[in-house]
Parts: structure tokens; sequence; C-alpha cells
């Protein structure tokens, strides 16, 4: 195999009237040169130009290394196909690859054992092309896009989107209106047609008359595959209608084709319709399958001749189809019984072990009827699939090895597989209607209430909460005697479902897991004891969440759904610490097996507990780590709800712009009978930046709107009470606030956190005038300063405002000046703002600084949370490597943000920032 550095590009034509789109495919190859990296999506209509644009920029890669590939339409199906054709010239860096990342790949490409973690793999495509890049460029070509199977799109799409400063240029060409190919955020071209001025110079080319000639420019509409076949095709067949009134452009095209293709003769057309079918473009592979058909390698003469193949340089190089188009008209000109004959033919020519899925397709393609081998041999390579990671290959597996199933029972079971795989593929229309399908067959209440959990899960990524919400709840009922352990396991998902809708579903919910007669040995059982203490208020003594763990360990395992659902209980019950440290132990769990995907949800709860104790920087980047996670990973709900928890960070530092902004993305996806998931964290977050801003009435409102169903039993709600109560009073509406304080109150005394009473006590304290000095002095004894100092500095800052509305301005400014240690040192610009107002009110000298304030800031500030991430990591000794593993990019870009963070912190090496380790806390 020739070396890719080296290569010299084939020559290819020149372009007529795409200067713009060659100029920006020079700068994103000249960046790679430098060491950055870029991806470009170019999308249009066949014959546009993309492959031409690409050829292009692969033939000025220069000393570029390259790696091409090409989407297959017969192997979409096939997982990792495209991935394994596209990386094998740069195999050999595997091992320079962690150990999770190359055992992953290897699976993935089925070189050995391993796979099943998606986004694991593609850490390890970005990983493998950084290491293939070599520090002296990449370039990445991959055309038709559209047809690469679902597993080879999610790698390739997550590295496209990690990829910063690996010096890979990664280029893509999609085809309009087939296939799919999902780009959001990733920068685009669309192709359209050329100039009328580029359009005639191709026709120069060609003896027209005026006549045809602007019949040609009319009906190509600057297409320049149509201003190329289109002539020929009328020179050969004067009297075909190819014209634009009969057919869209693309199938004026294929008929243009069709002609060429019906002169050739009868052993090329074989030979021809071998390579459509398979679309390996393996020479080895195509002639043996075409021996058996009667038609052999001289046969692709007349093709060559006509200008419908290609051939690469080198015995072994491909022959491909010189358009797609030209591969689409041989295979729809192919008469039916010659189609089955060649995937006949092409099954019995896949004899190597490792070519077993393709000859399972190949045979279900060529069965005329059920057939129970065959659908034993796909429903292996169903396996075989999900065990690599490929679930929408092993839900069209199933699916199909269903069809051909001879027997009942086996049909039912392959269709219930084949659901299930389609749900985990993300392929939720496709695994609601098996599952539906399947249901109606099925005998057992058990696997009919399994059915209804794929549709109740399908429907709730689709936003529809109250269908899954129901489905979960009566399945759940249908199975409550029978079958109580899977009653319960569907109802805990039911608490998810029900927190979109409202308090008045969990409660049902609660109802009937209550109901439930669980055996005290089930893992689940402390569950449904924890869960039930939701809405508990009054003094009591609460469940801790570490006994339950504690209890759940001792009798088995839960799922980490479950897990999840768990934190969020913790949350709302106030056990903040726990619910972080169960978050944390996921985190690092998912964080070694590279489940890149599972971290929003965790990273989520272990955010929200960072901004309950204050620990704001960590909850920024936290949360930033998160959102981008989500949206790498096609997680639109996480992107607009973890951007609600960054319009709250916004609102404490008082950057009112970025707050409104984060906020009216997370009010986005409201759906009906639900709101948006975001929303909770967007409301709060919008009254706590009015009543930073003294707007104490629009605040209010925002505060107000979370009492009420169907937010009031959420997080938010709960903790948002103490400002609600603050915004009141302000107000001069105390009444409006005597409920909601009343109900915290009661919270309070159930969770038994003296954070949790200590706030109570404010929300008294505010409400009391008469008895304020008693509760604040108690408040602030409660208070953890140093755990919650947030709490602590509001706490004082209200209390200082008493003082001095009090005439007790001495001691009024040694509260204030509490608080705004505490506010400057937080970058909490607004409450700092308004504690130097009342400071001066009561007579101190104007200064920005608090007594005793410490000279040197602190060594974190100034860094982008990415850069604080990697800076902690470097300074426990980590490894650029192992931070990438850890925080899902290269290491080269690890090195970038290093370097970056460098200067702004003053060191000018690693070893220097373990000094600082305290500071970077």
């Amino acid at each position: 195999m020739p070396d890719p550095r080296t290569a010299v590009a084939e020559q290819v034509p020149p372009l007529r009237g795409r200067e713009r789109e060659q100029q920006t495919l020079e700068t994103l190859i000249a960046g790679a040169r430098e060491g950055h990296s870029a991806v470009l999506v170019l999308r249009g209509e066949a014959g546009i130009g993309k492959t031409a644009l690409l050829d292009d920029a692969a033939a000025h890669a220069g000393d570029l290394r390259l790696l091409r590939g090409t989407g297959i339409e017969a192997e979409a199906e096939l997982p990792f196909a495209g991935l394994q054709l596209l990386l094998r010239p740069a195999l050999d860096r595997l091992p320079s690859l962690p150990e999770p990342q190359r055992v992953a790949l290897t699976g993935a490409l089925g070189l050995g054992p391993g796979g099943g973690e998606p986004m694991l793999t593609g850490l390890a495509v970005l990983s493998l092309l950084t290491e293939y890049a070599d520090g002296s460029g990449l370039l990445v070509v991959v055309d038709d896009a559209q047809w690469l199977d679902r597993a080879s799109q999610h790698a390739l799409l997550f590295a496209a989107r990690r990829l910063h400063a690996e010096g890979v240029a990664l280029l893509f060409g999609v085809r309009e209106g087939e296939g799919s190919f999902e780009t959001t955020g990733l920068p685009e071209t669309r192709l359209t047609g050329l100039s009328p001025e580029a359009s005639a110079a191709l026709l120069d080319e060609h003896a027209l008359t005026p006549t045809v000639r602007y019949r040609l420019l009319a009906e190509a509409q600057g297409n320049p595959l149509a201003l190329r076949e289109l002539p020929i095709a009328m020179a050969a067949e004067p009297t075909a209608d190819l014209s634009a009134g009969a057919l869209p452009l693309t199938d004026r095209l294929r008929l243009a084709f069709h002609g060429r293709i019906s002169r050739l003769p009868e052993a090329t057309r074989t030979l021809l319709t071998v390579m459509a079918v398979d679309e390996s473009c393996e020479p080895a592979v195509i002639l043996r399958a075409a021996t058996t058909l009667g038609a052999g390698v001289d046969d692709l003469g007349p093709a060559e001749a006509a200008g419908l193949l290609h051939r690469g340089v080198g015995i072994d190089s491909p022959i491909t189809f010189r358009h797609p188009l030209i591969r689409a008209a041989v295979y729809q000109r192919a008469p039916l019984g010659l189609r089955m004959a060649v995937h006949r033919a092409l099954a019995d020519a896949l004899d190597a072990p490792e070519q077993a899925d393709r000859r399972a397709w190949h045979r279900a393609a060529a069965a005329v009827g059920p057939d129970g081998e065959v659908a034993d041999a796909l429903e292996r390579n169903a396996v075989r699939a999900r065990e690599r990671g490929g679930f929408r290959a092993a839900a069209a597996a199933y699916e199909r090895a269903a069809r051909l199933s001879d027997r009942t029972e086996d049909r039912t079971r392959r269709q219930a597989l084949a659901a299930q795989a389609a749900l985990e593929s993300g392929e939720l229309e496709r695994a609601g209607e098996l599952a539906r399908r399947t249901a109606r067959e099925v005998d057992s209440e058990a696997l009919r209430a399994g059915l209804s959990q794929v549709q109740a899960l399908a429907r709730f990524w689709q936003g529809e909460f109250p269908d899954a919400h129901r489905l979960l709840t009566d399945a759940a009922a249908s199975i409550a005697a029978t079958a109580p352990e899977q009653a319960a396991d569907m109802l805990v998902q039911a608490m998810h479902t029900g927190w979109y809708l409202g308090e008045a579903e969990l409660r049902e919910v609660l109802k009937q897991l209550a109901e439930l007669q669980l055996s005290d040995d089930l893992p689940v059982t402390p569950v449904v004891r924890f869960i039930g203490g939701l809405f508990g208020r009054g003094p009591g003594t609460p469940l801790a969440l570490d006994d339950i763990l504690g209890e759940i360990r001792t009798r088995g395992t839960v799922s980490d759904q479950v897990l999840l659902i768990l934190c969020g209980i913790a949350l709302s019950r106030g056990q903040d610490g726990p619910a972080s440290e169960l978050a944390r132990s996921l985190e690092a769990g998912y964080r070694a097996a590279g489940a890149a995907g599972r971290l929003p949800t965790v990273l989520f709860f272990a955010a929200e507990a960072e901004i309950f104790t204050g620990r704001l920087r960590d909850a920024r980047a936290t949360t930033i780590e998160a959102r981008d996670l989500a949206r790498d990973t096609g997680q639109q709900q996480w992107v607009r709800q973890l951007s609600s928890v960054l319009a709250h960070l916004a609102a404490l530092r008082g950057d009112e712009d970025e707050c409104r902004a984060y906020a009216e993305l997370g009010l986005t996806g409201d759906t009906p009978g639900a709101t948006a998931p975001g929303a909770p964290w967007a409301h709060w977050s919008l009254g706590l930046l009015e009543l930073g801003s003294g707007r104490a009435e629009a605040a209010l409102s925002r505060f107000e709107r979370l009492t009420k169903s169907p937010f009031n039993h959420h997080i938010c709600a709960t903790r948002s009470i103490p400002d609600l109560v603050e915004a009141a009073v302000r107000l001069g509406a105390p009444d409006r606030a005597a409920v909601p304080a009343a109900n915290f109150e009661g919270w309070a005394q159930s969770v038994g956190e003296p954070w949790a009473a200590a706030l109570a006590l404010r929300c008294r304290a505010l409400l009391e005038d008469d008895r304020a000095e008693e509760l604040y002095l108690k408040a602030l004894e409660t208070h953890d300063r140093e755990s919650r100092p947030i709490e602590f500095a509001r706490t004082a800052l209200l209390f200082g405002e008493w003082l001095r509305r009090a005439r007790r301005k001495s001691e009024a400014r040694t509260q204030l000046y509490e608080a705004l240690e505490v506010f400057d040192r937080l970058e909490l610009a607004p409450w700092a703002r308004r504690t130097r107002n009342e400071l001066t009110a009561a007579g101190a000298a104007e200064s920005t600084d608090t007594p005793n304030a410490e000279s040197a800031p602190n060594a974190a500030t100034g860094l982008t949370p990415q850069e604080l991430q990697i800076v902690r990591l470097a300074a426990q000794g980590l490894s650029n490597r192992d931070i990438a593993a850890q925080m899902f990019l290269s290491h080269r870009t690890v090195g970038y943000h290093l370097y970056k963070a460098y200067p702004k912190l003053g060191v000018t090496s690693r070893g220097e920032l373990k000094e600082l380790a305290a500071q970077l806390r």
C-alpha cells in the first residue's frame, strides 16, 4: 500500500465556477498544516459538484496525510462498515491508543473482541486521527456520507465535534433528499447551481445547436453533472425524452445513464449489477461472484470505455462507479431475477469468517419466503452488531430475521429484540411502531408490559411525556399482582416521566408503588421505600441515601437509571452531599467506560449540588462540559436543561444578557400537557436576576410561578422559596410569602439539614420583624460558612441591612463586610454592589476592598472552564493522554489548552502546577 503522505494524487479535471468553495477548502487545508483542526460539510443535490470539490481538495492536499472513504448504501445496515474502509490505512497506529479506546475500536471494526459503548468508539476515532496526523496534518474526505451506516456516522460526528488542535481537516459530502446525516452544529456549505457563465463554459465542450444549447442550460439549472451528461445522452439517443417537464433532474440523469448501460454487452451488464448490489468495491469478491454468473474481468472493458467506471491505481485498488447515480441506474434497470441471482452469488463468494455479516444479508435478500436457517444467521448478525455498539444495524437484522422466521414464537421474540435495539439506537419512531405491532401478537402480560416500556421510553425521548407516563403506569398496573418486581421497575421509571407533568402524577405513582407486594430481599424494595418519602413534611427521621445504597448492595444491584432517579430524589430531600457523591461515582464509571452519552445526566446532578454548596466555578465547568457533551451526542433535551443551569450561574454573576439568552433556550421544548425540562431552572434564574438587580416585583412574579403546578414539586421550586420571601418583603407584600415560607419550614424540618434550618430561620426573620434580630443571629449561628458560603453571606447582608435601618451602623458594617468578602471572592457582582451601597449608607468609607482581603487573586481567575478542568487534572499528575481520555478530547487539544493556561497562571512547566493545586480548587 503506498504511503498516503507521499502518494501522488490522481489528476482531477479543473473546476469551473467553484472558486469561492475552493478557497474555503484551501484555507482548511492550510490550517491543518499549521496544527489547527476544522470540519466542513458540503451539502447539495446529486451531480451538483460535491465529489468534484472533494477530489480537488484531495489533489491539493500536498504533504498532508490523506484518508478517503465513501458511504455505501448497500452496507448501511453493517455496523462500522464505512469506518472500517476509511480508517484502514491508519490502523497501524492502533497500538498508540489508550487500551480502553484500542479495545473499543478493534471490537467495532471486527478486528477483535470489544466494542459496545458507541461514544468510546468515537473517542478512539478522534485519537486515531490525531495519531495519524502525526503533527504534520491530515485531510479526511468522506463522500456520500448520507449512506454511511449509523454506527460509523455517530463515531465520526462525535470525533468531528471534538476536534480542536490536532491538525485534522475533515470534509463530508452529503447528498440532499437521500439517506440521513445529522450535522447539527457543524459548519456547512450548501452547493447551488453554477453561474450562467460557468454553465455555458461547460457546454463549450460539445458541438450543440443554439436551440439545444439553450434548452440544456435551462434544464440543467447549473448542475455540472447534467451539463456534462445530458449532451452525451442526447447525442446517443436524439429521440429520448429527457425534458424538464417529465421528471426531476436526478431521474433524468438516471435515464441518461440507462441508455448508456443498455448498449453494453449482456455480460458487462451482469458484472455491473454485481458491483451495484455489493458495492464493497473489492475486486476479488466481485469477480468471484461474477464468474458464477458467466462474467469475468474482461467484461469490464466496455463499461470503462463508456465512462461508467473508475479504476484506482494499483492491482488491488477498488473499481468504482464514476458517480453514485450510475450505480442507481444499473440497480434499477436490473430485473428482479438477476438481482436475486447476484445476491446468491455474492453470498457464496463471501466465505471468510469475517464476512459472515455481509453473507447473511445477501442470503436474506435472495430469500423468497420464510427461511429459518437464514433467520438464525441474521439473528447471530444482530447479536454481533449489538456487542459492537451497532444498535441500528442490530435492529435491522432482528427485524429482517423476524420476517424470515418460520415459527411464530421466533418472529415475536425477534420483533421485540428489534424494538429494543431500535430504542437503543435512537430510532424512536421505529422502536415505538415495532413495540406496538409486537404487543398485539403476544399473549404474555409480562412481555406485553415490557413492550409498553419500550413504547414509553420512545415517547419520552420524543417529548411526549403524558403518553409515556400513561404507558408506564397502565402497564405496571396490569402486572402488579403477577410480576410486582417488574411493575416496580416500571413505576420507578414513571417517577421520571411524572417529574415533567406535576405533583398529582407523582403522588399517583407513589400510591401504586405503596400498594405493591414486594419481597423485602429485592434490590428495588429499599428504592421504593426511599422514593416514598419524596413529599415528607414536618419533623421526623429522614431516610438517608447512604443507608439505602447500603441496603441495595446487600440485596444485589439496580440499574444506573434507578441510581440516577435516587440522585434526583436525594437532592429533593436536601441530601446534597450524598447525592453528589453518588453522581461523582457514576461519573467516574462512565468516564472509565468512555460513556460520553451518559455523562450529561449525571453531571447535571453534580452541577446542582455544586451550585447549592456555593462551588460556582466548579459548577460552571461541570455544566459547560455536560452541555457540550450533550450537544456532541445529539441530546438536545439536555442541551436546553443545562442551558437553564448556566442561566442561574449568569444570574448570580449579574450577566443579564447571558442569563436571558440561556434561559430563553431552556424554556423551549414545551409539549402538550408537559412543561419544558429546563423551565424550572430558567424561571428561578430569571427571578434571581431580577432580585439581584433590585426589580422585586418582576422577581416575585417568577418565583410565584414555581409555587404552582406543574412546577411546585421541583427542586427549584423548593430551593427558591427563600428568594421568594426576600422579594415579597422588599416589595412590601409579605403576605404573598406566608404560605410558601410555611411550606419551606415544613420541608426543612423533614429533611433535618442544618443549612435548611438556617434558611427557614432567615425567612422567619424577614417576615417577623419584631423577632428579626434573634432569628438572624440564630440563622447565622446555624449556617456553615465554609460549606455554603453564599447563603451565609446573603443572611449576613439581610441582617446588616436590618441593623442599618435600626440605626445600628457599626454592627451593620460588621455583618456587611462579612458578606462582601464572600460576594467578592465568588464574583457575585449584583450582591457585592448591593452590599457596598449598604456599607456606604452605614457610614463606611467608599472602598473597593474588604478589610483583610487577600492581595493575590485566586490562581484560577481568568481560566476558561475547560482550561480549569485540564489544569486541575494536570496538577494531579495525569498525563495529557490520561486527561484526554477523561474529557473526551485529543491529547493535542489538551496540550493546546495547557499552553494557553500557563501564562494566565504565571507558570512555565507542568511541575509548577502542583504548587498551585490548593488555589485551583
